[in-house]
């Protein structure tokens, strides 16, 4: 009982009713009122993010019950970490993050866009529009942007040889960064990473080769691109070689211990003998597995779990190093790299299961302690690590999202290799394009499909407001120019460059990121505008 909101009744037929709580005190929003509502709070969400839009767009700090903090301009990020109690804003949270699953960049753009939907909407609600005829509008005026976008979209080429085109999308991508002031090498290192897993025939990128690793220290120009894998750990005993050459390598998921009884049983040693008896078959079995390691023909044994100091020790003398509490997905990534099999027993062990390397190393940062170890020039030489230094745990961490985002925006353009212009340039010609088309209907939908162009037009608006322009007078000037030349390369000129070519700037986005933008925004706001109530399952039955 103690679950409902309030409590249950029966009528005279005997028939349970449930009586909400505080009833007579409480209003139910429904029909255009829940909608506005809706509206109101998804608005919220829109504009909260809205000015960490653009290359000159603003970051936020976000502070956790713990009081981590966290610095990003990331749409994903921010809105992943904000404590949203409204269903609606809960689904902008989803929007953002399907956005950055599928494609990884356009998080923010698409919350912005979605918002100036709403927005849009919501003035169409007040002139008395049913909210079905304005969804199914958008949705007939996304599909006209979509198809506009398509027509203007160019060929991109991809080649492993001349990797420039793909450096400047990079910087496009990483140009609101934090990590801008390295700009072209933090896009070099995103591309080459990309290109090293690609498969150019079959348009296919293997993210799971590609590991980011960060180590707080140093400069962000200390982040390197390393041709193998990265192991956040060191050899087990520091008398173990810091370098070894031409290793085969053992990769065990079996602990380095003698067997143990089952925890519901226990093993009582009475007296010395059976004491000296136990330690004795112990240290056969150390040597045992030692054997089996090196009979195999390995150089290096890197496993799972721990082992204690004796097993550390026997080790050393046999002159086999190890590393251990090396965590799952890296003993998998260094399973793919080095072409080994992972072993889960010793006696499994056979010298066709071990990887190959040329080369295993320990790094040192600085003058701290700190270690890591790296595992070079591997038969299968597809996996690359790349290890981001930074000067503190936020900048290293905010690095990390940044190269996340230039990885996936190479990685859509190796999957559909055409490009559209950026700096709002694709939004204002797809705006123009739906604009026009409206002007052709005779139907009630022409009045979505001018809330739609004008919805369009947030982005570039909040481009130029967060660059320190005058908006309104910017946009325009673009839209006459656009409108005059018929040209979709032309932008907002966010760095004040004196240029609004954006092909001129260099300024390129993938057409699959923008499109799904579209998509994604449309369909969600054509979700939101069906809903016209919000109760709770209790309520529901009642």
């Amino acid at each position: 009982m103690a679950a409902f909101p309030g409590s249950i009744a029966f009528d005279e037929y005997g028939r349970p009713f449930i009586i909400i709580r505080d009833q007579d005190k409480q209003r139910r929003l429904t029909g255009i009122d829940a909608l506005k509502s809706h509206i109101l709070a998804a608005r919220q969400i829109s504009n909260t993010v809205k000015t960490s839009l653009g290359p000159k767009g603003l970051d936020k700090m976000m502070v956790s019950a713990d009081g981590d903090v966290t610095v990003t301009n990331d749409g994903a990020t921010i809105l992943k970490m904000m404590d949203v109690e409204h269903e609606i804003g809960k689904l902008l949270v989803e929007l953002s993050q399907s956005q950055d699953d599928e494609i990884g960049d356009g998080t923010t753009g698409v919350v912005v866009l979605a918002g100036a939907l709403l927005e849009q909407a919501a003035s169409l609600l007040d002139r008395g529009i049913h909210p079905i005829r304005i969804a199914d509008g958008f949705e007939l005026a996304c599909q006209h942007a979509v198809a506009h976008l398509e027509k203007i979209a160019e060929l991109f080429p991809i080649s492993a040889t001349n990797t420039e085109p793909l450096i400047k999308v990079a910087m496009t991508t990483l140009g609101s960064k934090i990590i801008n002031k390295c700009h072209r090498q933090m896009a070099e290192i995103a591309v080459n990473a990309v290109l090293a897993v690609a498969d150019l025939e079959q348009k296919d990128v293997n993210f799971e080769l590609i590991k980011v690793e960060g180590k707080v220290g140093g400069k962000l120009e200390d982040t390197v691109l390393v041709k193998g894998v990265i192991v956040d750990k060191t050899m087990s005993h520091p008398q173990m070689p810091k370098e070894l050459r031409n290793v085969k390598i053992a990769i065990l998921t079996c602990p380095f211990e003698p067997p143990k009884p089952k925890t519901k049983h226990k093993l009582d040693v009475t007296d010395v003998a059976k004491y000296k008896e136990l330690r004795e078959y112990e240290q056969d079995k150390f040597r045992e597995m030692v054997d089996l390691i090196k009979k195999a023909g390995a150089t290096l044994a890197i496993c799972q779990w721990g082992f204690d100091d004796e097993a550390n020790h026997l080790l050393l003398q046999n002159e086999l190093p190890a590393v251990r509490w090396v965590g799952g997905p890296e003993i998998e990534l260094i399973a793919i790299a080095t072409g080994g099999r992972i072993v889960p027993r010793f006696e499994e062990l056979n010298p066709e299961k071990l990887g190959s390397a040329g080369l295993v190393r320990e790094i040192s940062f600085g003058t701290t302690t700190d270690k890591m170890l790296v595992i070079e020039e591997c038969s299968n030489s597809r996996a690359v690590t790349i290890l981001v230094r930074g000067g503190n745990k936020m900048l290293v961490e905010e690095a990390k999202r940044s190269l996340h985002d230039a990885l996936c925006v190479v990685r859509s353009l190796v999957q559909e290799p055409r490009v559209v212009y950026g700096g709002g340039a694709a939004e204002i010609a797809c705006s123009l394009a739906v604009a026009a088309q409206a002007d052709q209907l005779a139907s009630l939908e022409q009045y979505a499909y001018r809330a739609f162009a004008e919805a369009l037009e947030a982005i570039p608006l909040a481009l130029a407001e967060n660059s320190g322009l005058s908006a309104i007078h910017t946009l325009g000037e673009v839209k006459a120019k656009q409108s005059a030349t018929g040209d979709p390369a032309l932008g907002i000129d966010c760095m004040f460059t004196g240029n609004y070519n954006m092909r001129d700037q260099h300024v390129i986005e993938s057409l699959r990121s923008k499109r799904q933008q579209l998509l994604l925004a449309t369909q969600l706001v054509k979700m939101i505008l069906k809903i016209d109530d919000v109760r709770s399952p209790n309520e529901m039955e009642g």
